[in-house]
């Protein structure tokens, strides 16, 4: 696939992105789910060793191709391993999925009720070699804990000047402001967010487009705005803490919008399994979420 190509397939193809990109923190508790615990390694090396083990394995699966995997973000490290002899991106080009990289490196304390996204300072090389490895586009994280303005108007305007930065270096962003599904404030957090996304997006260049992965709301339909705005490429939903059946039957109700899963993908994998029933496992995943982000029940106005 080209670059055209991918953005064909990024528009309008039907399936989902699967999210591999558990990094720092986040990937001791990774493979605790997987079945590996954490006296299982030596080094962070070694740790990172056995996560990427995990998603060469997802990778390489027969359950898991373009046909219903349309995209698959990548932890750096991961990015820059090898499935089978091939650089990561080249494998998943292979099998019809275009490849993101995340870029952020963590989140900053909370702040009027945001956490925004740590510094990056080495964000432009690394972009730079993320597109000489064929990656199509980026994916960064930012945190909307309550209904503050004043803060979600930061995380948005973080997210847009970080991926203007993105769109310079011939990358496609995927543009992430998640807003906790534990909120007290979640329905305001949801428009006040879209609000802000909107005024963004009308600031961007003419002919710009970006992608946004957002939690689904608690209001079905919140987002559709952002579906058919010029500027969207596509929206994809975080599952944000859902089990997969959960972030399934929401997805459903939100015309337009695919999934970007993680855990609700990763949660019936484990180590020992034999490749029959890891395969059956993945695919069994794949199917739940292909039909929930493109079979849509929607809720009645």
């Amino acid at each position: 696939m080209n670059t055209t190509e991918m953005t064909a397939k990024m528009a309008s193809g039907n399936g989902f992105i699967a999210a591999l990109d558990q990094s720092g923190g986040s990937t001791p508790k990774a493979l605790k789910g997987y079945g590996v615990e954490e006296g299982a390694w030596n080094s962070e090396e070694e740790m990172f060793g056995l996560i990427h083990e995990m998603r060469a394995r997802i990778i390489r699966s027969a359950a898991f191709d373009g046909s219903k995997v349309i995209g698959a973000i990548l932890f750096e490290r991961t990015m820059d391993g090898t499935v089978d002899g091939k650089p990561t991106p080249a494998a998943l080009i292979e099998k019809g999925v275009v490849p993101f990289i995340k870029i952020d490196k963590g989140l900053e304390d909370e702040a009027n009720g945001v956490q925004l996204m740590k510094p990056m300072p080495t964000l432009d090389d690394l972009l730079v070699r993320s597109k000489a490895l064929g990656v199509y586009g980026t994916k960064e994280r930012s945190v909307i804990n309550s209904a503050n303005r004043e803060g979600i108007a930061a995380v948005v305007a973080q997210q847009f000047a970080v991926g203007l930065k993105v769109l310079g270096h011939g990358l496609m962003p995927i543009i992430e402001p998640e807003v906790n599904i534990k909120s007290e404030t979640r329905a305001e957090c949801d428009a006040i967010l879209l609000d802000e996304i909107l005024k963004a997006l009308d600031a961007l260049p003419e002919g710009t487009q970006v992608m946004l992965k957002l939690s689904l709301p608690i209001v079905p339909g919140t987002f559709e705005p952002l579906v058919s705005h010029p500027k969207v490429l596509r929206v994809v939903a975080l599952s944000g803490g859902y089990k997969r059946p959960e972030a399934c039957a929401e997805l459903a109700k939100n015309n337009g919008i695919i999934a970007s899963f993680s855990r609700a993908l990763l949660e019936d994998l484990r180590a020992p399994m034999t490749d029959a029933e890891f395969d059956a496992a993945l695919g069994s995943a794949i199917d739940e979420i292909y039909t929930g982000s493109t079979t849509k029940n929607l809720v009645a106005a």
